[in-house]
């Protein structure tokens, strides 16, 4: 019989005792930058897969997540040397990443995946099933897409007729007809008080034109004085509600609150 050269069995023996890597070994580690994609990915991630979220989802005022949810993850602040020093496999960002964060994440090996914000349910849920399929989850991604589904189609049909509602932001600002917020007034029972108007994706609503031309419902999202302006007492025609700011700019698992939160307005009202 033929001897093989040691090297060649040193070498055969080394793989024979290689160990295959597991599903969750083989699933990427994440860091998100973006605080849309921070709220889908705590769902659709298995724990310690998910590095670190940014900054702005510990601001109880401002995330999409709840605040014991984002307690169990670190934070950065987007720095090339903060997301480096976590050894991610993946960032996950917004389009809006700089070009030159972007160059610095690719030329030292890191892979970067970019998400644009979504002005639709659809575009949402798409976005959903992205992520998860991206970390190796893609039945979280789906029973994310069936809760937000469930949510709305508890949302729908809570009144006769259409309600006009106007959602006034921080700033005195309102949202576009292709807002994500505004498809979800459709879907909700309302009718979007800005296209009647001529009123475009961030253009100021004035105190003065609400107070002449007020909607069947305000929907308060901001803190301005106007928007806290004694007159809007004032007007026993229209009802006034104080909306979240944080149900306004995220989809993902924001869409069921929202949802359930337009519902209750919806069916309060004659």
């Amino acid at each position: 019989m033929r001897l093989l050269p040691a090297a060649v069995l040193l070498l055969a023996g080394c793989a024979g005792g290689q160990r295959a890597a597991t599903p969750e070994e083989a699933r990427p580690t994440i860091v998100s930058l973006n605080p849309c994609t921070d709220a889908i990915l705590a769902e659709v991630t298995a724990p310690g897969q998910l590095l670190a979220i940014s900054h702005y989802s510990k601001d109880p005022n401002a995330s999409s997540i709840d605040p014991a949810d984002a307690a169990r993850f670190a934070a950065t602040g987007g720095t090339v040397e903060e997301v480096l020093a976590l050894d991610p496999d993946i960032v996950v960002a917004s389009s809006f990443l700089a070009p030159a964060t972007r160059s610095a994440f690719t030329d030292l090996g890191v892979r970067v995946e970019t998400f644009g914000g979504t002005t639709s349910v659809e575009q949402s849920l798409d976005q959903v099933r992205a992520l998860a399929d991206m970390a190796g989850h893609p039945e979280a991604g789906q029973a994310l897409v069936r809760r937000i589904g469930d949510a709305l189609r508890r949302a729908t049909g809570q009144g006769a007729g259409t309600v006009e509602a106007a959602v006034w932001q921080p700033g005195g600002i309102v949202p576009g007809e292709a807002a994500l917020v505004s498809d979800l007034l459709r879907r909700t029972g309302f009718a979007g008080y800005g296209a009647r108007r001529g009123l475009a994706q961030a253009d100021y609503l004035a105190l003065e034109q609400v107070l002449a031309d007020p909607p069947d419902v305000l929907l308060v999202a901001g803190s301005d004085v106007g928007q806290r302006h004694p007159a809007l007492e004032n007007l026993p025609a229209m009802r006034r509600e104080p909306f979240d700011t944080r149900l306004i700019y995220c989809g993902g698992p924001t869409i069921a609150r929202a949802a359930e939160r337009l519902a209750a307005i919806r069916g309060a009202m004659p």
